[in-house]
């Protein structure tokens, strides 16, 4: 097992700097994901990590060795792509086994392996078949397998699970978790999928134009993010970001967006003092506005009610996503199915003022 140190890591393609720079400690046996746009850097760090990709500048530890310079069989990781890249030629016995024969391993080790990571996986009956038979679930566990049998420092995922539909990925999801916990090794892993990095990951790297925006716990991410891209990247459907202006009225701040006004907790006076008068965006998640007759008790009486015409209504079930319109503003909510909604009709929301957020709208980043 082993950690894995990036410091100050650069990879540039010609004049696009896709990596910019970047530093990340993780400890050994962590999970953790690297999320992102496409384009942000991910993949390439990952492949920087694997070795597939040169560094251009900075440097890259696997435990106490400095591996810039180390080539990829060399490096002691095992990495799971997106295609499986399984050789079609072969049965699911030998793609998996074929790394081992490679590095000359004893029989007797090998079939070993091989059998104990097909009952991790739960695929002992499709060892003697080949991959044009296989599921692409049962695909995806193979070349999760192939990767096992390695006994590897690191694990690298590379968006295994993109190629699976809606369902399956959920159920891969929990497989891989399950993996982690059984496995206690060191996996760095790879999506643009958001819930597949909240769901998975120990720890989650937002990635935006090669720059790391954050790192923190899924939870850290959710509640205090640092910037305005990580507030509306993390979380589903995405928070809420309006325009208004910050005023003072009396002793209290309120937030103009006149159609409405919301009214600041007064706990944070003093982080918002500096932008009294300012114009700033405030921000709040769907799932903490609420329908005023369904509101929870304390939020009723905080007067921070908005009137906000209903333009589609999405039912889920359990509960319904609504698309609303509050003068210049578009507001989505997440609300009980207790709330009788229909397209047109004007309705009074109330937001929840301790989940709320303030960023700057010139940096982004946030207030409070």
């Amino acid at each position: 097992m082993a950690s894995v140190n990036l410091k100050n890591v650069v990879k540039r393609f010609g004049e696009v700097v896709a990596v910019n720079k970047v530093s990340l400690e993780i400890k050994d046996q962590e999970f953790v994901v690297l999320v992102g746009p496409s384009g942000c850097g991910k993949t390439t760090t990952l492949r920087m990590i694997a070795g597939l990709e040169e560094v251009d500048d900075g440097e890259i530890y696997i435990g106490d060795t400095l591996v810039n310079d180390v080539p990829p069989k060399d490096r002691d990781i095992a990495m799971v792509f997106q295609n499986y890249a399984l050789y079609p030629h072969m049965d699911v016995y030998n793609n998996m086994a074929f790394g081992l024969k490679l590095r000359k391993f004893p029989k007797d080790e090998i079939d070993q392996r091989v059998k104990e990571a097909a009952e991790i996986l739960g695929i002992q009956e499709l060892l003697h078949r080949k991959p044009k038979q296989l599921s692409g679930g049962q695909r995806q566990r193979v070349a999760v397998g192939r990767a096992i049998v390695r006994h590897p420092k690191v694990f690298l995922f590379d968006e295994p699970l993109s190629n699976l539909d809606a369902k399956l990925r959920v159920q891969m999801r929990a497989e891989l978790a399950k993996l982690h916990n059984r496995l206690k090794t060191t996996m760095i892993y790879v999506t643009h999928d958001q819930v597949e990095a909240m769901t998975m990951g120990d720890r989650i790297v937002v990635m935006k134009d090669g720059i790391v925006q954050q790192v923190g716990t899924p939870l850290e991410l959710y509640n205090q993010p640092t910037n305005k891209f990580v507030a509306g990247f993390i979380g589903t459907p995405s928070m809420n970001f309006l325009d208004v202006t910050l005023k003072k009225e009396g002793e209290s701040f309120v937030l103009d967006g006149t159609s409405f006004k919301i009214k600041v907790p007064a706990e944070y006076k003093s982080a918002i003092e500096p932008y009294a008068g300012k114009d700033v965006t405030f921000g709040i998640r769907p799932q903490d506005i609420y329908d005023l007759g369904v509101s929870k008790e304390m939020l009723r009486d905080n007067g921070n009610v908005i009137d906000a015409v209903v333009d589609v209504v999405e039912p889920l079930g359990s509960e319904q996503i609504v698309y609303l319109t509050s003068g210049p503003h578009t507001i989505v909510a997440v609300l009980d199915m207790q709330t009788h909604t229909e397209v047109g009709e004007t309705i009074k929301i109330v937001v929840d003022t301790t989940k709320m957020h303030l960023f700057d709208i010139n940096t982004e980043r946030a207030i409070i």
